[in-house]
């Protein structure tokens, strides 16, 4: 790990985390949405997919504006969330019960971006990368969007899943 001297540097470094982030998420979310049995829990996730390719874009693009190479850093908590996420897909729950699962995990992943999304954004406006910032905000956003939107189909699930596993205990 290299010496950290500058809030530059730390920023430098969050963003490489953030596209490690995205990178890895690329790879987990179409498992996730595979094996999702609501329809509105498979479009969420399919569209956030498709945000997290806009997100690697981003990034990608903010790397240009400062000037600095992408070297992306596969994350060891991202890595964590996923396989967490992975085993879900695997579960032979019922399909409420897994579904309500799979949002847990998405969500989990959800706040981990939110938060380093957050840092970096603040990060940016610190250094004075206003329009970095702004990007970053716009990503941000999005991530809360997707976090609410998991929110929502989760409060219809979880009671969905809570009355078929009373129904399953009765039989």
């Amino acid at each position: 790990m290299s010496k950290l001297d500058t809030l530059n540097e730390l920023f430098i470094q969050e963003l490489h985390a953030l596209h490690g982030v995205e990178t890895q998420l690329m790879k987990g979310l179409p498992a996730m949405e595979e094996v999702a049995n609501n329809e509105a829990l498979r479009f969420a996730l399919n569209e956030h997919f498709h945000q997290t390719g806009t997100h690697v874009s981003r990034l990608e693009l903010i790397f240009g504006a400062l000037g600095r190479t992408l070297k992306t850093k596969p994350s060891k908590v991202m890595k964590n969330l996923l396989a967490e996420g992975q085993k879900q897909t695997k579960s032979h729950a019922a399909p409420a019960v897994r579904d309500v699962s799979l949002i847990a995990c998405a969500q989990r992943v959800e706040h981990y971006e939110i938060a380093g999304y957050g840092t970096a954004r603040t990060f940016a406006e610190t250094l004075g990368y206003n329009e970095v910032a702004e990007m970053l905000q716009a990503t941000l956003e999005e991530e809360s969007g997707a976090d609410e939107r998991l929110t929502r189909i989760a409060q219809l699930l979880n009671v969905e899943a809570m009355v078929r596993a009373d129904l399953e205990v009765r039989d």
